[in-house]
């Protein structure tokens, strides 16, 4: 099927640097997309030009309404369109006009980050788990920034375990708080991406934005509070189920973290893989697990983490053989019943049957 469509005005930004927006949507619909002197063409099966017109066509909505896109968001919502068959242009706009953090929106990557922004709004309560560069804490914090300035919570707290990767720091000089901030840094870095530095200082000086360890939460109720807990692979047992009965009344809470990191002492059990078991099947929250393809780091993160999972599952591979082995051996001599004495097969000697 062949359809042409009428070229609107600044229509190159659709098309993206060097034409990477319109590639991914020939990719990503099956149609081929070419540009005449007064029109597009767009040829492919009848769904898909379907789907690709509609683009063009919420594209010029968007932009007679008014609707800037920032820098990279139309690349994003384009990945999301081509993965996400549900998805429109003019949805995920919409949707991040509502999560403005001020001058930004936040907009997703990927169709599981997607999912992800949409449970933060639907549940009270969501656990991203996934590899490092899935945009879990990022999208998190996000969240909270775009919540406080809708004034539908009036603070934010951030948590994190202070647990070394790998290593022993040792005693760290300074007041408590120098000592902890060394491992609270990840949740600064999104805090100052997202907003004027004065302001994060304000609202950290106001306690507006409170930052602290696992270990300073109990016996709190968290009311009116956007709740993250980051790093959640490396809580206990008896940290995680304190952590997520801190919940009170208007208040979110959003546990990230990587199954595959974890640095607990001793190799105790981590609360994240016991709350995902013992949770699965409770009525209000929601699991949203990400993966390789959700990267948004440097290109070579993607491919290092699947790197990883593929060795992993090699091992694990390897370690079911090696248990597999001694069974198939005990049931096959299990299987040889023993021989009379005096005799290799079992039978009695000529001289002693005659008996």
């Amino acid at each position: 099927m062949k359809k042409s469509i009428g070229v609107s005005p600044n229509i190159e930004t659709l098309f993206g640097t060097r034409d990477e927006n319109v590639r991914l949507l020939e990719d990503g619909l099956n149609v081929t997309i070419n540009l005449r002197s007064n029109a597009i063409e767009l040829e492919g099966a009848a769904r898909d030009v379907d789907r690709a017109a509609q683009v063009f066509a919420d594209y010029e909505s968007l932009q007679r309404s008014g609707y800037t896109f920032s820098n990279g968001d139309l690349n994003s919502m384009m990945r999301v369109l081509t993965s996400d068959p549900g998805a429109t242009l003019r949805g995920l706009a919409d949707a991040g006009r509502q999560r403005s953090l001020g001058r930004r929106t936040v907009q997703p990557k990927s169709s599981n980050q997607r999912r992800y922004l949409e449970a933060i709004e639907k549940y009270d309560m969501v656990f991203g788990v996934g590899p490092a560069g899935t945009g879990k804490t990022y999208l998190a914090v996000a969240m909270a920034i775009s919540a406080l300035l809708a004034k539908r919570v009036n603070r934010i707290i951030l948590a994190r375990p202070a647990v070394e990767a790998g290593e022993r720091l040792g005693f760290l000089p300074g007041t408590l708080q120098d000592k902890i901030d060394p491992y609270l840094r990840p949740l600064y870095d999104a805090l100052y991406d997202m907003l004027d530095p004065e302001k994060v200082d304000r609202y950290l000086e106001k306690n507006v934005i409170e930052i602290a360890p696992i270990a300073f939460m109990r016996g709190r109720t968290l009311n009116d509070s956007f709740v993250i807990l980051d790093e959640a692979q490396n809580t206990t047992s008896e940290q995680m189920k304190m952590f997520v009965t801190r919940l009170g009344f208007n208040s979110k809470a959003v546990i990230t973290g990587d199954i595959t990191q974890i640095d607990l002492p001793n190799a105790r059990r981590s609360g994240l893989l016991e709350a995902i078991d013992v949770l699965k099947g409770v009525e209000g929250l929601a699991f949203c697990h990400f993966d390789e393809g959700d990267v948004v780091r440097h290109h070579l993160v993607q491919r290092i983490v699947r790197a990883y999972d593929e060795h992993k599952a090699r091992v694990a591979e390897q370690q079911m053989l090696l248990l597999a082995e001694p069974k198939s051996a005990e049931a096959a001599s299990a299987g040889e019943k023993p021989a009379a004495a005096g005799s290799p097969n079992g039978r009695l000697p000529s001289a002693q049957a005659e008996e």
